[in-house]
């Protein structure tokens, strides 16, 4: 009990170092391994040993709760994948159904296969309701090439009749997969619809993840062009390559309800219902607790998604509206960006000072460049309703005008600070929330609080899938201006 009591604690030692030194030559589940602990035994040994010698750094402490949070979505991912595969499969199929196709090589398959979506496409990958809305994907996507003697109702019936109305689905032997084309995958979706029933699932919220991440990973690895897809143990190699690179959990270890990724008991009884978020009465019920930086990550990911099609250059519509002006507006509107941005990057690391100089430089290139995307698409929304409304296509004095642009690019660059600026706070040790809120922006940009007033209704209104915490956002700066902001001697 001494040797394994010391062997324990020369592991964290080991850990607490590795992260302090960037020098993670290893897996967390791979040193798990090697002191024989669970993940739950783990973090509750690191406690004590913080609480006992007060060595944790605020860097291990951000590591542990990312692999915390991590563990978290990936055990009630796992919880209710296992539970779905029973309602859909048949424990013991008939004789006619090869024994290839046993219930474990469907679990294996499936859950490499999303985990290897997970990592590849989500950018916020541990959010756990769109986590689970790709989950569901995947299992649309398998339903659909299983043979019917397997499935249970109402899934049996869903296929069969996809069968009859004509989508070429042939059985399959292993792991040889009959080619879908685009044209199906976009227009089979009674599977998908019943999975959403059944778990109170928003259904465009899903056909929106499988659109932007499902589709795209199935094209990542060759899925339209060719048979199929690759061998699960392909499929394993690649997640591999993942896994091995961000040192972090082996999930695939959950088919084997591997000791180091047992859940305690606690975890255990929280893993009863369906992750689901277009209800917020309701959210107190998800398998994680609705906390602060859930709901930040939430957000980002939404924004992400808002973003994900957008560019950093004005679209060809834009250009077209550039031409159309008496003086056409590019060049200067290309030249205040780049400016902007310069001016961004130099007001945001005196802010955070020296010490969060490298962070800072991150920060800003991401904040910056994502304000630019939702700038150019706002801008383009806005321009299409005006056209409608006009009849017009030559905006020449609204393009041309710089407290116009400011304005907007301002409006935009802070739902994104005010999107990230949470996690940022939490996360990086900056104290983003408190320095670098409303009106911060109007600063660097050196823009008066009602020129920035007067853009907020109509941005709101030409991004609609704004979420409801980034209008409020707006609302907020709205009120702080017509409050106090607009009054003073320089407005």
């Amino acid at each position: 009990a001494y040797n394994k009591k010391k062997k324990e604690t020369w592991g964290v030692c080991i850990f607490i170092v590795a992260i302090d030194l960037d020098e993670m030559t290893f897996t967390f589940t791979e040193l798990l391994k090697s002191i024989s602990l669970s993940v739950c035994t783990f973090f509750q040994f690191l406690k004590e040993v913080d609480v006992n010698m007060d060595t944790v750094s605020t860097k291990v402490d951000s590591t542990v709760s990312r692999l915390k949070k991590k563990y978290d979505v990936l055990l009630a991912l796992y919880h209710k994948f296992e539970r779905t595969c029973g309602l859909i499969y048949l424990e013991q199929p008939s004789s006619e159904i090869s024994a290839e196709l046993s219930s474990v090589l469907v679990l294996k398959n499936y859950w490499i296969t999303f985990l290897l979506a997970k990592g590849k496409m989500l950018q916020v990958e541990d959010d756990l309701v769109i986590s689970f809305q790709l989950l569901l994907c995947v299992l649309d996507y398998f339903i659909k090439l299983s043979p019917p003697a397997m499935l249970k109702e109402p899934y049996k019936s869903a296929v069969t009749a996809v069968t009859v109305n004509g989508s070429a689905r042939t059985p399959r032997r292993g792991q040889n997969r009959s080619t879908r084309t685009s044209k199906q995958i976009d227009t089979d979706t009674k599977v998908i619809e019943i999975l959403c029933k059944e778990h109170d699932c928003n259904l465009d919220e899903v056909k929106n993840v499988y659109f932007t991440s499902f589709i795209p990973f199935l094209n990542s690895i060759g899925i339209v062009a060719s048979n199929g897809l690759p061998e699960v143990e392909v499929l394993s190699k690649q997640y591999d390559e993942l896994y091995v690179k961000s040192k972090d959990i082996d999930a695939r270890l959950f088919l084997d309800h591997d000791e180091t990724l047992q859940p305690d008991v606690i975890a255990c009884s929280q893993l009863e219902r369906t992750p689901v978020k277009n209800n917020p009465d309701e959210e107190l019920n998800l398998i994680l607790p609705q906390t602060p930086v859930r709901a930040a990550m939430n957000n980002i990911q939404q924004l992400i998604m808002i973003l994900n099609s957008a560019t950093d250059k004005p679209s060809d519509t834009l250009i077209m509206y550039f031409n159309n002006c008496t003086v056409n507006p590019k060049d200067s509107i290309l030249k205040r960006v780049e400016s902007l941005d310069h001016i961004f990057k130099k007001k945001f690391a005196e802010a955070v000072g020296p010490g969060c100089a490298e962070i800072g430089s991150q920060v800003t290139f991401c904040w910056y460049k994502l304000g630019v995307r939702l700038y150019y698409r706002v801008m383009e929304s806005m321009l299409k309703s005006e056209e409608e409304r006009l009849s017009v296509q030559n905006f020449s004095k609204l393009l041309n005008d710089n407290v116009f642009h400011t304005s907007l690019l301002a409006c935009a660059v802070e739902v994104v600070m005010a999107t990230y600026g949470r996690n940022a706070s939490q996360s990086d040790g900056t104290s983003a929330e408190t320095d670098l809120s409303f009106p911060w922006i109007l600063n660097v940009f050196n823009l008066k609080a009602f020129d920035f007033y007067k853009v907020i209704e109509s941005f709101i209104k030409a991004e609609p899938s704004l979420t409801r915490e980034m209008i409020k956002h707006l609302e907020r700066c709205e009120h702080r201006i017509m409050e106090s902001l607009a009054w003073q001697s320089v407005s």
